[in-house]
């Protein structure tokens, strides 16, 4: 109990409305040249993007500040043709180019200036760039004031959101076709930033988190881009804080989606272990799946959808934009899996081909469900030489084990469920779960 306590205490620390990162370390002061502009003075940005590798570039007229922390610089000492072609030392709107299909495109830096935009790769300019606007983004105004990348599965197709005044256009990269809305619920943007599959409007000194279908704002907002996107003195929710050493960690539960998103559970708290080049997060449960106030005991995927297990009751999302709960949910774990009792981990391997059945640790017990069944019932039950699992997960490696710092690794499930002996415990580590070595 006083490790979980001790635990538990430092994921607190990391619970942030939008969280701070965690690879950032403590905050490096801003002082340096007099002359540069200072962020912490409370500036409104003309555009932030991340570039290829994840490092994310704020821009104020001539200037940019590289990441979350240090002087401004700048900007053509990074994109020297933004200035030396030009002679204009400000940028009016950027993003980071989602489209997988396109290799060509995909991960480009597209800068927007009056009515030009650029395109950058490992910070070079592309041949035959710049071009007019209209001839890369037809239907698209120029004099833009912010622009966001909204990949399919967070957006119906993948797009950009381009904003002018008021008026949000929608560019559908694929059809190449412009849809014009209205959103009066959000502020008028000076820039827009996407950061782990959630939207920033900011505005002044200030930021508003929005949904990128509909523009809706939930929450209390607006906040100081101060207190989170960047360290400065007399600011912040956490800026010095670290993470849990791994000799510390305990894990509630460990999951992989359909679309391939790891996600890691820690109190009330989550983490997405696969959005390395941006940093480790962590953020409240909360906030993406709102319902569940207390956190998890236990979570698996299937088939396009998140089974949350809290207690008695089974949460069921799809894993579509933002995790809508499925309608008629929560049910009791009797009633969607056909299990009673306390569940201590679930898992569900399904690597290489389609499997239905998931795998429920309940003490020193695996049962067994069938997910295509109805009603649901156990149809194996097998005992294993451990107990107190708190989490586990399968992946191509094999299925592992959780129990404190510690998990115990078995290579398939027939080994898990006939091995009377358990494997010997290894460590966890920092390159596995964004912790702290000792």
């Amino acid at each position: 109990m006083e490790l979980f306590t001790k635990t538990l205490c430092l994921c607190l620390v990391l619970i942030l409305t939008d969280a701070v990162p965690l690879d950032q370390g403590a905050p490096a002061a801003q002082d340096g040249d007099a002359s540069l502009p200072n962020r912490c003075d409370g500036i409104e940005f003309d555009a932030i993007t991340p570039d290829e590798k994840g490092i994310v570039f704020f821009f104020k007229g001539a200037h940019l500040w590289k990441g979350f922390q240090g002087p401004a610089q700048l900007s053509n000492e990074l994109f020297q043709e933004l200035d030396d072609i030009h002679n204009i030392g400000h940028v009016d709107a950027a993003f980071r180019m989602h489209n997988e299909e396109n290799p060509d495109d995909h991960d480009h830096i597209y800068f927007f200036l009056d009515d030009k935009v650029f395109s950058y790769y490992n910070h070079k300019l592309e041949a035959g760039y710049p071009k007019d606007i209209q001839e890369d983004f037809p239907g698209v105004p120029s004099h833009l004031d912010a622009a966001v990348e909204c990949p399919k599965r967070e957006c119906p197709a993948d797009s950009v959101i381009f904003f002018k005044g008021h008026d949000i256009h929608v560019y559908d990269i694929t059809t190449k076709t412009v849809k014009t809305k209205s959103w009066p619920q959000l502020p008028a943007c000076t820039s827009a930033f996407r950061w782990l599959e959630h939207y920033y409007c900011f505005h002044g000194h200030n930021f508003t988190r929005f949904n990128p279908v509909s523009g809706e704002v939930n929450g209390t907002y607006p906040k100081d881009a101060r207190d989170y996107f960047m360290s400065c003195p007399g600011f912040g929710h956490g800026g010095h804080y670290q993470p849990p050493k791994c000799s510390e960690m305990k894990l509630d539960a460990m999951t992989t989606d359909d679309t391939g998103r790891n996600y890691m559970f820690a109190g009330p708290i989550y983490m997405r272990l696969d959005e390395r080049r941006n940093g480790l997060h962590a953020f409240p449960i909360t906030r993406m799946w709102k319902e569940l106030t207390n956190g998890v005991d236990a979570v698996f995927s299937y088939s396009d959808r998140i089974y949350m297990i809290k207690d008695d009751q089974v949460y069921i999302y799809k894993t579509a934009a933002h995790y809508t709960l499925v309608e008629g949910y929560p049910k009791t774990l009797k009633e969607e899996l056909g299990i009673e009792g306390h569940v201590d981990a679930a898992f569900l391997c399904n690597t290489y081909n389609i499997n239905h059945t998931v795998h429920v640790i309940q003490g020193r017990k695996v049962l067994s469900v069938d997910l295509t069944a109805t009603p649901r019932t156990t149809t194996q039950e097998i005992p294993i030489p451990l107990s107190e699992i708190d989490a586990a997960h399968c992946n191509e490696h094999g299925i592992d084990l959780f129990k404190g710092s510690e998990y115990y690794h078995y290579q398939t499930f027939k080994l898990l469920s006939t091995f009377k002996i358990a494997p010997l415990p290894q460590k966890i580590t920092s390159s596995m779960m964004g912790c702290r070595d000792d």
